[in-house]
């Protein structure tokens, strides 16, 4: 049997996204500060769209929108009349505009005539055009831990393939400063042989900020005390040899300590006091996150007759179609390319306003939703949060879970009790008292506050907890309640026991 490549047909039904509806998915993902840069770029590519005056009767979007796509219509339907008669039309005089009769004067160039009229006298050579940096190059930007490494290896001598395998180990370097490579897979990506690997890791070793390029944690301590010349003290011996009881032990760790190494408790606290002086993440100083401005898209505002939706959009910019543009479009103009520009640029126009209104509504729809299904939480507090899921709201609404997911996108609402993420208020729920249902973020807080009262010296073990919330009416799994406290940061039953301190012979 011989293979053979041929051509063929098939008629096959597929969603696709037009190009309306990808800008409603892209406004409806922005929070307010990013329409208003959203709307700012439209402003500038558009010139049918502007800015509606604060003086000036403001015109509703909706009714912009079917005025202009009546005129667009109307204008499709005359483009081919039109274009067949500008051969054999006379000249017309200056017709009149929306705003008024013609006037001659607005049909002269005043560019061209005043230079046909103005003599310059004898021209120079041209000036010569010096391109200028941008403003941006003067803006001072964070130092990122790749770009310090980087910078340190290209002041450091090295053979070319130990420099490859170090900048394939800088790259591989996370925000931490830990490797998360192996020397093997080093010398696969950079050529270079492992023993070269090995002198490039050595070298990274040695740059600033000391500890960087470890494997983890107890190396990165090593490499901060070979620096300072204490590995091979006490707190070097420390991390070597007694790396376990320095990690896992708890109440008199000085003595468990010193009985381990030998050594007089005294010397064991300063080691120890050596040891907490070292940085166990030492990338961070060189990924620090830039503060993000929030600004409210939404309040949850109180009245008498309780809580309504109020839309924070004050300070976005009210968009209307240029008067200039319409009266051009509603009498026809008379070249075909300026009859399409404008056609297109009102169909643009048009399909902003509606997705802008679009959007509008379908995050009014969602904040309602939430009002009406979290009345304790915005009258009494964060311990009367209710269970809400997405799906729920968005067959509430009529629209896709999606479409709701990325209308609570990066948005705020200013409630009674702060500012919150509109996202918080989603929340999935378990079995809770009395059959109700319990917000997983309630329970992971009762969770964390009945081993907050634990007494230190006998915690609760999982199983415990398990059975503790299940006689509350809660019902969930050691495996379950194993999850929630890894989630919220809290040790294990082992590493959270304390000894109880031991009694002298004269007490």
């Amino acid at each position: 049997m011989f293979m053979q490549q041929r051509l063929g047909l098939k008629l096959s039904q597929k969603p696709v996204l037009t190009q309306s509806l990808r800008q409603l998915v892209k406004l409806l993902a922005l929070n307010k500060l990013e329409l208003k840069e959203e709307i700012q770029q439209e402003l500038t590519e558009n010139p049918v769209l502007e800015l509606a005056s604060e003086g000036s009767e403001r015109e509703s979007s909706l009714e912009q929108a079917a005025e202009a796509e009546a005129l667009v219509a109307g204008a499709a339907e005359k483009s081919e009349t039109a274009q067949a008669s500008d051969a054999d039309a006379p000249p017309e005089p200056a017709a009149e505009t929306a705003e008024g009769p013609g006037d001659a004067f607005s049909e002269i160039d005043l560019a061209k005539f005043f230079d046909d009229y103005l003599d310059p006298g004898p021209r120079g050579p041209a000036p010569e055009i010096i391109d200028k940096p941008t403003f941006e190059t003067f803006l001072a930007s964070p130092t990122t831990l790749f770009d310090h490494l980087m910078w340190q290896l290209s002041l450091t001598p090295a053979p070319a393939l130990v420099e490859a395998a170090a900048e394939a180990i800088i790259g591989n370097i996370d925000d931490d400063g830990y490797l998360t490579v192996d020397l093997p897979e080093v010398a696969a990506e950079s050529g270079a042989s492992e023993a070269e690997c090995a002198a490039a890791l050595g070298l990274v070793q040695t740059f600033d900020p000391l500890g960087v390029a470890a494997s983890d944690l107890q190396d990165c301590l090593r490499l901060q005390l070979r620096a300072a010349g204490a590995e091979t003290g006490v707190a070097g011996k420390i991390i070597e040899h007694a790396w376990e009881e320095l990690e896992n032990t708890n109440g008199d760790r000085t003595a468990v300590l010193a009985k381990k190494l030998g050594r007089p408790p005294e010397h064991i606290d300063i080691a120890l006091g050596l040891i907490l002086s070292l940085d166990p993440k030492p990338g961070q100083r060189y990924n620090s996150t830039e503060t993000r401005a929030v600004e409210p898209d939404v309040e949850f505002a109180k009245t008498p007759e309780g809580f309504r939706v109020v839309l924070s959009e004050d300070d976005v910019p009210d968009l209307k179609v240029n008067r200039g543009y319409r009266a051009l479009l509603k009498r026809g103009a008379s070249e075909p390319d300026v009859r399409n520009y404008i056609r297109e640029r009102y169909n643009s126009a048009l399909q902003l306003l509606r997705n802008i209104e679009q959007r509008r509504q379908t995050i009014r729809g969602v904040c309602e939703a939430v009002v009406k299904r979290q009345p304790g939480f915005l009258a009494e507090g964060i311990e009367y949060l209710r269970p809400m899921m997405i799906k729920d709201v968005a067959e509430e609404i009529g629209v896709h879970p999606s479409t709701v997911s990325r209308a609570v996108a990066n948005k705020y609402a200013l409630t009674p009790h702060g500012v919150y993420e509109l996202r918080f208020f989603f929340t999935e729920g378990v079995q809770g008292p009395g059959g109700a249902d319990m917000p997983l973020l309630l329970l992971k807080r009762k969770v964390a506050k009945i081993i907050e009262e634990e007494d230190p010296y006998k915690p609760y073990t999982d199983d415990v907890l398990s059975q503790m919330l299940r006689e509350d009416g809660i019902h969930v799994t050691r495996r379950t309640v194993a999850k929630y406290r890894e989630d919220l940061g809290i040790p294990s039953t082992h590493k959270r026991r304390k000894k109880k301190p031991k009694k002298t012979a004269g007490a």
